[in-house]
């Protein structure tokens, strides 16, 4: 199945498993894709990730390892958010001065930059803006 756009595909199966309580989400992995959740897991947003060999040839498999907090009743998702910003019938880049705050720094906006995926607060760092992929909080 082709999918016009694939981190907005992410990131609906990552809302849609919290929703239902799942520990596991598994999509088709791409690069971009894989930079996300690498960024997710280091912020402690989601416990691991794992990109593994699929069925067909060529194909990979991007599989997230969801985390909670709480007890098993009173269990509850750490992401309570994800907005996609950027879609690819409207680009939102940004200039370094003008990242987003995501919820006064509770949360963490990702961009792409020249220098890579990152956050919202590492390309504060190294002064670069970019693309806004996504807001997580």
């Amino acid at each position: 199945m082709s999918v016009n756009d694939p981190i907005a595909d992410m990131l609906t199966r990552v809302r849609n498993s919290l929703m239902i309580g799942q520990n596991l989400v598994a999509m088709p992995s791409t690069k971009i894709k894989a930079e996300i959740a690498r960024i997710l897991k280091e912020e402690g947003y989601i416990e691991g990730f794992e990109v593994v060999d699929g069925e067909q040839a060529g194909r990979y498999i991007l599989r997230l390892k969801l985390k909670y907090v709480g007890e098993r009743r009173q269990r509850k998702p750490v992401i309570t958010g994800l907005v996609r910003v950027s879609r690819p019938g409207r680009r939102i880049y940004t200039h370094k001065k003008d990242i987003p705050w995501v919820l006064s720094g509770m949360g963490i906006a990702i961009l792409s930059t020249p220098k890579g995926v990152m956050t919202g607060q590492r390309a504060r760092q190294l002064g670069v803006g970019g693309e806004i992929l996504c807001k997580v909080w």
